[in-house]
């Protein structure tokens, strides 16, 4: 029908005929498959929701005497630095130390992630191992974007094709990555999006690849990799879209780039930090195969009742639920009524693919090629498989 390079051609000459995914699905309903296929170049979808595989690569510069920091602090945040002399790594979900007495504080590096992004100044505190090369034994400075070499996100698992809903059948609160579970069915949380979030409009990844361009925090980012927990192997419905958490993404871009509207620290109470992260993945119309793919609505989209009262790694499921019961604020669960609640933010969702969409429209955003497929043959390797030598 058309190529991607035809595509960028129309971007750059600003004739490209772009929606979002919402925008797609509603005129599908009016004029259906085929003649959608023929006016529409790309679809843009988005989600802003926790992703707590999330982090920051940092190089500080050199210091004089140089430093090969072994230890590090980010406004009280450690952050892993055994590899080059001043590079770190800050993980998104990694709390403040905490000194014996002191208040446990809400705070960890998403918030940091977010405080550098907006421009604001960070505390560092190193030590370093002394050597020859590098022979100061302590360091410590206040950094911000502009005067550290390289700042960049690099996310090892991003955007989950499909999650679970979390629910609570025991008999006290449960404090979980997906917020507060109430007892005895109190409440019910979910995390993606639906019938918007990126990958469920592209179920078999034929779109998606290494190197694919996104947005990614409020700047531009790439496809670095498959995600950790990487599972597209997941139980499928007909429409090819999974019952559960599938496939899985690592992502890279700079963060200098980026805009702290788009890039969040939160906290989970009595849990830990993660980060809210705005993604947005295009998908170009390069068959009338994906257009029927991105009209999927949220009643032909499941995932799995989890109960987290049971401390194991799997679980026992209350059945699947579609994500239009889900977003109607109930589900029945074993004939009693539950309130649920997002944890993705279904209104910046929607802002992150209309603002991909706006980029597009103004020529400001180009597609790429791929340059590998994501693997679709991974299977999910818990370590209780493994005989204990």
């Amino acid at each position: 029908m058309r190529t991607i390079a035809e595509i960028n051609e129309k971007i750059s000459s600003q004739r490209a005929v772009v929606l979002t995914v919402e925008e797609l699905k509603a005129r599908v309903a009016e004029v259906g498959v085929d003649r959608v296929a023929q006016e529409v170049d790309v679809i843009t979808t988005g989600t802003f929701e926790p992703m707590e595989s999330s982090g920051a690569i940092i190089n500080l510069g050199h210091t004089d005497p140089p430093i090969k920091i072994r230890r590090c602090w980010l406004d009280g945040v450690p952050a892993y630095s055994g590899f080059g002399a001043v590079d770190l790594y800050l993980g998104a979900s990694c709390p403040v130390d905490v000194i014996d007495g002191e208040e446990v504080r809400e705070r960890g590096g998403g918030h940091v992630i977010e405080d550098l992004i907006a421009g604001k100044a960070v505390q560092v505190r190193a030590q370093g191992q002394v050597t020859d090369c590098y022979p100061r034994a302590t360091f410590e400075t206040t950094i911000m974007r502009e005067t550290i070499n390289q700042f960049y996100l690099f996310n090892p698992r991003n955007l989950y094709q499909n999650f679970i809903v979390g629910v609570n059948g025991g008999d006290r609160p449960l404090f979980t990555y997906l917020g507060p579970l109430q007892p005895r069915l109190g409440n019910a949380v979910y995390s993606n999006p639906g019938a918007i979030s990126p990958l469920l409009n592209d179920p078999n990844l034929q779109l998606v690849g290494i190197g694919t361009r996104i947005f990614l925090g409020g700047g531009i980012g790439y496809v670095a990799w498959e995600g950790t927990q990487h599972f597209p192997l997941q139980k499928r419905l007909a429409n090819n879209t999974p019952i559960g958490p599938s496939a899985t993404l690592a992502l890279i871009g700079d963060a200098k780039q980026m805009d702290a509207r788009w890039v969040r620290g939160c906290y989970f109470k009595s849990y830990g930090p993660s980060l809210m992260l705005g993604v947005g993945v295009p998908l170009p119309v390069l068959s009338a195969e994906v257009v029927e793919h991105c009209a999927v609505q949220d009643k032909e989209l499941v995932a799995p009742i989890v109960d987290f009262s049971i401390p194991r790694r799997v679980r026992p499921t209350f059945g699947l639920v579609s994500y239009a019961q889900l977003k109607s604020g109930r589900v029945t669960i074993e004939g009693r009524t539950v309130r649920v609640a997002p944890l993705a933010s279904l209104f910046f969702s929607r802002q992150v693919a209309l603002e991909l969409k706006e980029w597009i429209e103004a020529g400001k955003f180009t597609l790429t090629e791929p340059v590998s497929p994501i693997p679709m043959d991974r299977s999910f390797l818990p370590q209780d498989r493994w005989t204990e030598f």
